[in-house]
């Protein structure tokens, strides 16, 4: 395992290498480059992108050993289980309060409560006590849900209200930012793999090295952020001054009563259009069940002896290919539609875990394998993501997106618990010569969630069948000519 881990590595970047090249060569990049012309925009994008990619990279230096950690401290995959329970739980928490925290706090001084509380995530990674480490997986909850939202905000609202560029300019920032993520995830795995095991220092060390880039984030938030919008983004309502303070209570109110009119307004567009209906089912079964993985694959390949640093960045590598591949089938020649490569992706989800269960049989593992089958997991991750974005754009109202959204983690994460749950009382139920057959059977299970997702897919293809706004521009519908 110890080879195959570093050829797959090795074959999966020169995958990528020569996908990303195909790509650039037949992607139009006009309004990158008109962004790019733009000075004030440059300097604005950089500003955002030098904090946000630091955040990125210190979650992602977290993702290989995580459980590796655990079982360092000599805890029992079922204690394993409650602590990613305990996280997912608090993302489900904690996901109103980092929709509601910025309009409250400001989005500045948000993203700034991200790395001290992520921090001491970390910190918390350095005890053995099982309740301090169940604190640490509330904090990263916490810390997870600021971090797909409030810097966000940030970037919005300076792009739009405070320097007032084209809105059209907004995906060429966060296009960036993808770019940059993938590449982030795959450095990052070489980087804990470098600390944890050819240094020797531990499975602890690539936490304690987040620290240093959380750090550093929040020195360029604090710094540099506050000259772009320390006036507007101090309380997040510019129509109600806070110089005499009786009017916090009155923006107190206002605040409160916008976040629940949002929650309302998100879930009356979720219940009336059938389309954003079947669109959240697909979100909630595919990615309830990439928790499950993030937990399984540690477990299944570690007794192999690899090197788990590799193994993720081969992972990663891996959902860079499939991003890619994305790009280069929707581009001008090829035109598939997003709706087509979504269904290909919950296709090839289906069966990496169908293989999964048969190379995870107790007594008879085959670790090559069940490494192939995540794999192609990960690709299928990577084709999948950038298709329900496109889809949810244009079935979700851009005012209305974040409540749904919202309403979409709420089944996903709530899966995912009663998932690991399940895992946890079998694992604990399991006698001797039933050790692995938990894993097999949440394997079997996740199979048929992606059968179901399968089914929402082809759902959402008979309803919108001859729907505009489910296709690229300037393909011809059904019965054209």
């Amino acid at each position: 395992m110890f080879v195959t881990a570093y050829l797959a590595f090795i074959v999966l970047v020169g995958l990528c290498v020569a996908l990303e090249i195909a790509a650039r060569r037949l992607t139009s990049f006009q309004a990158t480059q008109t962004a790019v012309a733009n000075p004030a925009f440059q300097r604005f994008q950089k500003l955002f992108l030098k904090a946000y990619l630091l955040a990125l990279w210190a979650d992602w230096l977290q993702g290989p050993y995580l459980y590796k950690l655990y079982r360092h401290y000599n805890f029992l995959e079922s204690q394993i289980a409650i602590l990613y329970v305990f996280g997912l739980a608090s993302c489900v928490l904690f996901a109103p309060v980092a929709g509601w925290l910025p309009q409250f706090l400001g989005r500045r001084q948000t993203c700034l409560l991200f790395c001290l509380t992520y921090s001491i995530c970390c910190i918390t990674k350095l005890s053995q006590d099982y309740f301090v480490l169940i604190l640490g997986r509330v904090l990263g909850g916490l810390s997870t849900s600021l971090l797909t939202t409030t810097f966000e905000a940030w970037y919005l609202h300076g792009h739009v209200d405070v320097h007032d560029f084209p809105k059209e300019w907004i995906p060429v920032t966060f296009g960036k930012v993808a770019n940059w993520n993938h590449g982030l995830a795959v450095g990052a795995g070489l980087v804990a793999n470098l600390f944890a095991e050819w240094l020797g220092l531990g499975p602890v060390a690539p936490f304690l090295l987040a620290i240093p880039s959380l750090a550093a984030c929040a020195w360029f938030v604090l710094s540099e952020w506050g000259q772009e919008d320390r006036q507007e983004d101090t309380h997040g309502d510019k129509n109600v001054p806070l110089l005499n303070p009786l009017n916090a209570p009155k923006l107190q109110m206002s605040t409160r009563a916008r976040f629940w009119r949002s929650c309302v307004d998100g879930l009356r567009c979720l219940l009336s259009d059938r389309r954003v209906m079947l669109l959240g089912g697909v979100q909630a079964l595919f990615e309830s069940v990439l928790y499950i993985f993030v937990f399984l694959w540690t477990p299944v390949l570690d007794p192999h002896g690899p090197p788990l640093g590799i193994i993720f960045s081969s992972l990663m590598a891996a959902s860079l290919a499939g991003s890619t591949l994305f790009r280069l089938a929707t581009s001008a020649p090829y035109r598939l539609q997003p709706g087509h490569l979504l269904c290909l992706a919950v296709l090839l989800a289906f069966f990496s875990f169908f293989m999964l269960t048969f190379s995870t049989v107790p007594g008879q593992p085959r670790p090559r394998e069940s490494l192939l089958a995540f794999l192609l997991l990960e690709l299928a991750c990577g084709l999948y993501f950038p298709a329900v974005s496109f889809l949810q754009g244009r079935v979700v109202p851009m005012e209305r997106r974040a409540a749904v959204l919202a309403w979409f983690r709420l089944p996903l994460h709530l899966l995912a618990c009663l998932g690991l749950l399940a895992l946890h009382g079998e694992v604990s139920g399991a006698g001797a010569g039933e050790a692995g057959s938990g894993t097999r059977h949440m394997f079997a299970g996740c199979a048929g969630m992606m059968l179901a997702a399968l089914l929402a897919v082809i759902s959402l293809f008979t309803v919108g069948r001859n729907d505009a706004d489910l296709r690229l521009e300037g393909t011809k519908l059904e019965g054209e000519i």
